[in-house]
């Protein structure tokens, strides 16, 4: 039977680290394009460079990068440093025929949400006029212009550096015509009563910006796809709440089409989506 990745990269570590070590370094990692992620254990500090070479030399990748505070703030940066490799940690990662350019040190994108991105691509209709509230590098908004070819989408993003990515990401996958890009706060520019669908992919206190996806439908009528975190033993019970308090102040009605864990965030908790259809009451 042929070594795991995971086997060969133990294999050849145990000639380099203690057992002890060994035993600490991470079975699961990101790679995007041909920059590696993974997170160390504090402990592997000292050995840090060497295990950042050893998972290149395996994975085929040029730059190894150690998770260190994961995502934070309005930016969604992750907090992350370059343990081994090349200090250009900008790559394309290509995923279900999209090209994504990034710099991986400074735009956070999860594998984890591949199925959730394809299953996007064939979500919408082609008359339909879209709304993404965080755009992000394109997450969303390129495998929906590239397979669901909609009549527009207007793509927000807050973050000026993945602003830029989604500019180049809109030119590299040739989706120019349908893609208007918007940079800032959506609460400020998001364009209103135009849309038949709604993407907010981010889940932190999200709840904060249904107003402005509720403004974004046309007549208060359409589809919103709603992210969240929730403990399993409350979902979907508790974003459902959540978002029918909104609702209600708006006089307008939600019902739930679709309920999807898309997944594991930490012991007991999921990132979850939510296709929420809106309508007048």
């Amino acid at each position: 039977m042929l070594a795991t990745p995971f086997e060969k990269i133990k294999k050849t570590l145990s000639n380099k680290i203690s057992l002890e070590s060994l035993n600490l370094i991470p079975e699961k990692w990101e790679k995007i394009g041909d920059i590696l992620i993974i997170k160390l254990n504090k402990n592997l500090h000292d050995h840090s460079k060497i295990i950042g070479e050893t998972y290149c030399e395996i994975l085929n990748c040029k730059t190894a990068l150690n998770d260190i505070g994961g995502i934070t703030g309005i930016y969604r940066e992750p907090k992350i440093e370059v343990i081994y490799g090349s200090s250009d940690t900008e790559t394309i990662h290509i995923e279900n025929g999209i090209r994504y350019k990034l710099d991986a040190q400074k735009i956070m994108f999860s594998s984890g949400n591949m199925d959730e991105r394809i299953r996007m691509a064939n979500i919408s209709k082609k008359k339909e006029t879209i709304v993404d509230l965080f755009a992000g590098v394109g997450y969303f908004t390129l495998p929906i212009a590239v397979y669901s070819k909609p009549k527009k989408i207007m793509s927000c993003e807050i973050n000026p550096i993945a602003y830029d990515y989604l500019c180049k990401n809109i030119a590299l996958n040739h989706v120019a015509s349908t893609v208007e890009p918007l940079l800032g706060d959506n609460r400020k520019i998001a364009p209103k009563n135009i849309a038949e669908r709604v993407i907010m992919g981010y889940f932190n206190e999200n709840e904060m910006f249904l107003p402005t996806a509720f403004g974004c439908l046309k007549n208060n009528t359409g589809i919103i796809h709603y992210h969240d975190i929730c403990p399993d033993s409350i979902t979907p019970e508790k974003s459902l709440k959540k978002i029918k308090k909104s609702a209600d102040k708006y006089k307008i009605k939600i019902d739930l089409l679709k309920f999807k864990v898309i997944k594991s965030y930490a012991p007991g908790i999921s990132h979850i989506v939510l296709d929420i259809r809106v309508d007048n009451l």
